[in-house]
């Protein structure tokens, strides 16, 4: 027979696999992402990954053939970089609604978000901890000379 906290532990391990097995779906539904652009006239198409590496340039057409070699290679970086943000872009739309409030997904990808605010300045604690971070933790007997921590590694 099961006591009311050990429901409440279950409870929670339950909570969790749960929370775990929604961030291996996140992860495999942003492992899908691919983003493709096809330049102006059909000259190329650009695949990227999730991450932005391109993974196939495609030359639908004969078109790039009446080009420039400048003119081509320009093309071919303003296209990859189009790619680029379109997958950027479905990355971010897949993590929306899965950061915390304040944490903007395209900002986040691209480095700009200011995560500082995530975490407080000290972790939320018990007294009884932080009193022991601070002063090292009693002897054994009362008021009884206290014993220092042991040095973090």
């Amino acid at each position: 027979m099961s006591t009311p906290y050990d429901q409440h532990i279950e409870e929670l391990l339950g909570a969790y696999r749960r929370e775990r097995a929604q961030v291996g779906e996140l992860q495999a539904r942003m492992r899908e992402v691919k983003a493709s652009v096809t330049a102006p006239r059909q000259a190329l198409k650009v695949t990227v990954n999730a991450q932005g590496e391109v993974t196939e340039i495609a030359f639908p057409t004969g078109a790039y053939k009446r080009m420039a070699p400048v003119e081509l290679s320009q093309l071919l970086l303003t296209t990859i970089q189009k790619a680029r943000s379109k997958a950027t872009a479905d990355v971010a739309e897949v993590l929306s609604g899965h950061l915390p409030e304040g944490i903007a997904a395209g900002d986040l990808l691209q480095g700009k978000a200011d995560l500082g605010g995530l975490l407080p300045d000290a972790p939320p604690m018990p007294d009884e901890v932080r009193e022991y971070i601070e002063h090292g933790r009693p002897g054994r007997g009362a008021g009884g000379p206290r014993i220092g921590r042991p040095p973090i590694a």
